[in-house]
């Protein structure tokens, strides 16, 4: 679930769209991400799913209005795509990899975080490590509830010497991941009344993998939050990413440049 570098070349020459592509080393790790739009404007950093890898956004990077008014980072989350490949961490380690990213990055501009089903999480823990640094959470079929997460028994001996090494690509770091997923949650739970960024919620009803009960569970915990809002897609599955684009666009240029 890599893009080359060519086939990255290929795509935003297509697309016409200017773009940086970086790796940088944090605390002895590697993340990768690629950039767009205009440096001096407010920033979108896309945090992807699992398992997954930057281009799980590219039509959003590439998109003409949103290069007009943001600047847009995507990462490889660490495991991911080029952040050193199938490394696996837990939900904590990788929000401080990520918020050092952020941090190396930062204009002085405000900050929205867009997650997608693991990223749900992984953007909360960040917020909650860093409540000055981001203004807004976007949170995509965010897997939040710890009650909803029923972690598959067979992922666990995958997670073993010798076995993790015979699981194909990006599938080992997510299998770990995921794995660890439910302890991570409870661990976070007691502090989600301290989060206090703007939340936005878009949950798909029909979504199989992560619950719709997830969104009443950031509801009643999000407590001290600045605001919040949520978008209920009747009949929409878990790949919101993908099938609503357009909504979730038009949600972000609405709710961020309302001013």
């Amino acid at each position: 679930m890599r893009t080359s570098v060519k086939k990255t070349e290929e795509y935003f020459s297509e697309k016409e769209v200017v773009y940086e592509n970086k790796t940088v080393n944090l605390q002895d790790d590697n993340l990768h991400y690629i950039k767009t739009g205009q440096d001096s404007k407010q920033t979108l950093v896309f945090v992807h799913g699992s398992p997954g890898s930057w281009d799980a956004w590219k039509a959003y990077l590439t998109d003409s209005i949103l290069l007009q008014n943001f600047r847009m980072v995507a990462v490889d989350r660490p495991g991911f795509g080029h952040s050193d490949f199938r490394s696996s961490l837990a939900l904590e380690p990788q929000a401080d990899l990520l918020n050092s990213l952020v941090k190396k990055i930062d204009n002085g501009q405000p900050i929205t975080l867009i997650g997608h089903s693991y990223g749900g999480p992984l953007i909360v823990k960040m917020g909650l490590k860093q409540p000055t640094l981001y203004e807004n959470l976007m949170i995509l079929a965010g897997a939040l509830d710890p009650a909803a997460e029923k972690p598959e028994k067979w992922r666990k001996p995958l997670t073993w010497v010798p076995l993790k090494y015979l699981v194909p690509g990006a599938l080992k770091p997510s299998n770990d991941e995921l794995w660890m997923l439910k302890d991570d949650l409870m661990a976070m739970k007691p502090e989600l009344a301290s989060l206090s960024q703007n939340v936005m919620i878009i949950h798909g009803a029909a979504d199989k993998l992560v619950p719709y009960q997830n969104v009443d569970f950031m509801q009643n915990e999000f407590t001290n939050v600045n605001s919040i809002e949520t978008i209920s897609l009747e009949n929409e599955r878990h790949f919101i990413v993908w099938d609503r684009e357009k909504l979730i666009k038009k949600t972000l240029l609405e709710w961020l440049l309302k001013d």
